[in-house]
């Protein structure tokens, strides 16, 4: 009886080293897993302004946006942009939005307001007529950043003097991106600063 307790206690020790061995190694797998991730998330971003000269003024069609693995992501769609004849912008971190045009104050949710500038306007310059229905003060039309981990808000603000004015709440002032691919202005917006250096 002696027997099979000592032989019980040596299998029931076994065990346990095995497991122990088991989580380590399940920790180690994360741990690389995870650095691995943050490896293929960095970037040298920054967050100061970005700018860039208008070729000429085109009408703005949609703007939606999108999550991704390491940002979240905003795209204004322009109607005859091309990368050849590209579509100006300023993007920058602002205190507060004032809608151009009036100043009026427009409250911006989040813990920072990236304010984009973009050199297309939400109307034909022709005619007249509706490009894209963005209301002052209002969330941007179709857009809904719910459960995005850098995007709290988005507020129009105006299309005025060439330009069409956005207001993006974010979590913090984040490093973010700009650049155009054929009529897409593309905005991105890291995660975190640790993934974006």
């Amino acid at each position: 009886m002696r027997r099979w307790g000592t032989a019980l206690a040596a299998l029931t020790l076994a065990g346990a080293g095995m497991a122990a061995t088991a989580g380590t190694a399940g920790a180690a797998t994360t741990s690389r897993t995870a650095k691995a991730a943050a490896e293929a998330c960095a970037t040298r971003w920054g967050s100061v302004d970005r700018t860039a000269q208008a070729s000429d003024h085109k009408p703005l069609a949609d703007i939606r946006a999108g999550r991704h693995e390491c940002y979240d992501r905003l795209v204004f769609d322009v109607k005859g942009g091309t990368t050849a004849e590209p579509t100006g912008y300023r993007v920058g971190y602002v205190d507060a939005m004032y809608q151009d045009g009036s100043g009026d104050p427009i409250a911006v949710g989040g813990g920072a307001i990236l304010e984009i500038r973009v050199a297309a306007t939400s109307y034909d310059t022709g005619t007249g007529a509706e490009t894209y229905p963005g209301r002052a003060g209002k969330p941007l039309p179709g857009v809904d950043v719910t459960g995005y981990r850098t995007f709290k808000d988005t507020r129009y603000g105006a299309s005025f003097e060439g330009e069409t004015q956005i207001g993006l709440g974010v979590r913090a002032r984040l490093p973010f991106r700009v650049f155009q691919s054929g009529d897409h202005l593309i905005v991105d917006v890291a995660h975190s600063w640790d993934t974006a250096r």
